[in-house]
């Protein structure tokens, strides 16, 4: 089990290597961490862009683009199309964003054509090394999912217990996260979260162990599980936070990025195969780690 992203890392560089393609490639942080991907051997790429600029970014990289298949496309829109449409058919493993707003490159994804529908649910998983944990704690969702119901957390929590297994945690430990440890009707999400821990013990959510309702403190600290009595297999060993809504998900996700000094990476599930979607805020480093994640749910298909 991989507990840091040196070892996510090294846990991909075993495997085969995958390919990327990036759509509208003519974004530095984003061909600065291919270039890291396909030099540490995590990851090849096929550019899919304006050419001419991908290659004056390269040039100011220092980048050798002699091992990178470029297909010239200058319209964002068809360029989106065109880099999911090589996953959709086989020739890349992934697709990952680049100079393009989100709302085009995800119709991209969903196209009817070429998409990477499932029919299942997406959304975004999210996975931090978070120094005072001995353990990678994975999020969901901070990005794609508002308000989901009983049913589409049902899907989200799968989701995120298939990237958390690819990175080799084999039983992941899933709290339901609210803002207090037990069942109120006048909070639903303590009502959601006490169905899904019974839907787990009744073996309808499998491959996982659920445990909630559980307050934020008392599924990351064992310490503060026992100050509140708070008991149970998951209490104080979460490996998955699963949040109640993207308002609290996402301030949690820009509260650890910011005010820690953690790492992260993420991806969207829940297609048929990983989609990259980081923001231009998001570090190198952060695009790095997103890539090895997707790497490794490819090869854990």
């Amino acid at each position: 089990m991989a507990k840091t992203f040196n070892e996510v890392l090294n846990k991909v560089k075993l495997g085969k290597l995958r390919k990327v393609s990036v759509a509208v490639a003519q974004d530095e942080p984003v061909l600065e961490a291919v270039k890291a991907a396909k030099e540490q051997g995590i990851a090849e790429a096929i550019l899919v862009g304006d050419e001419k600029v991908i290659k004056e970014i390269a040039d100011k990289l220092g980048m050798d683009l002699s091992g990178f298949e470029i297909i010239n496309e200058e319209n964002p829109v068809k360029a989106a199309l065109k880099a999911v449409e090589l996953v959709s058919s086989g020739k890349a493993d992934m697709v990952m964003k680049g100079l393009i707003d989100t709302a085009n490159f995800l119709r991209a994804v969903l196209n009817k054509e070429v998409g990477l529908r499932t029919g299942k649910l997406m959304s975004h998983v999210a996975v931090f090394e978070i120094p005072k944990f001995d353990r990678l704690i994975f999020m969901t969702d901070a990005a794609f999912n508002m308000y989901p119901d009983l049913k589409a957390k049902v899907d989200i929590l799968n989701n995120s217990v298939a990237v958390a297994k690819a990175v080799g945690v084999e039983m992941p430990k899933v709290a339901p996260i609210c803002a207090v440890e037990v069942v109120n009707p006048d909070m639903p999400s303590t009502v959601d979260a006490s169905i899904l821990s019974k839907m787990n013990d009744r073996g309808q959510i499998k491959g996982c162990i659920v445990d909630g309702p559980l307050a934020l403190d008392n599924a990351l600290s064992l310490e503060a599980a026992q100050h509140k009595n708070v008991s149970g297999p998951v209490a104080g060993q979460a490996d998955i936070m699963l949040l109640p809504n993207i308002e609290a998900a996402n301030v949690m996700y820009k509260t650890l990025t910011y005010t820690t000094d953690s790492k992260n990476g993420g991806l969207l599930v829940g297609t048929s195969a990983p989609v990259i979607v980081t923001s231009r805020a998001d570090s190198f480093e952060t695009k790095l780690n997103s890539i090895a994640l997707a790497a490794l749910v490819v090869g854990s298909k």
